[in-house]
C-alpha cells in the first residue's frame, strides 16, 4: 500500500506484527536452544524467547518513547527472564553460563 494511502490503523497493525514474534522466528529460536527433540519449555528455550521479545520491545520503545504501557510490559518480561535465569543458575550453573554466552547477556 502506498504511504499516502496508509492510515494510522494500518501503521499500528504493521507495528504490532513487528513487535510480536512470528511462528517461524519462534520455531527457529526453539530449534537452536532445545535440549531434546520435543523440548519447548526448558529454561533455555524460555529465556531465549523472552530475550527476543525483550529486544523487539526495546526497538519499539526507541521509536515510541511515550508508550508507557509497552514499557511496563517490558519490565515484566525482564523480571520473568531474571527469575528464569536465577532458577537456571541455581539448578544448572554450566547451562546458565552457556545460555548467557549464547545470548550475549551480561555485557
Amino acid at each position: 500500500m502506498p504511504i499516502e494511502q496508509r492510515t494510522d490503523k494500518d501503521a499500528r497493525l504493521e507495528e504490532s506484527r513487528q513487535v510480536s514474534l512470528n511462528r517461524e522466528e519462534k520455531e527457529a529460536i526453539i530449534e537452536s536452544f532445545k535440549r531434546h527433540p520435543t523440548d519447548t519449555g526448558s529454561p533455555e528455550v524460555q529465556i531465549a524467547l523472552l530475550t527476543e521479545r525483550i529486544n523487539d520491545l526495546i526497538d519499539h520503545l526507541r521509536v515510541h518513547k511515550h508508550d508507557h504501557h509497552s514499557r511496563r510490559g517490558l519490565l515484566k518480561l525482564v523480571g520473568q527472564r531474571r527469575r528464569q535465569l536465577n532458577y537456571l543458575n541455581r539448578t544448572a550453573p554450566e547451562r546458565y553460563r552457556d545460555v548467557i554466552k549464547r545470548l550475549g547477556l551480561r555485557g
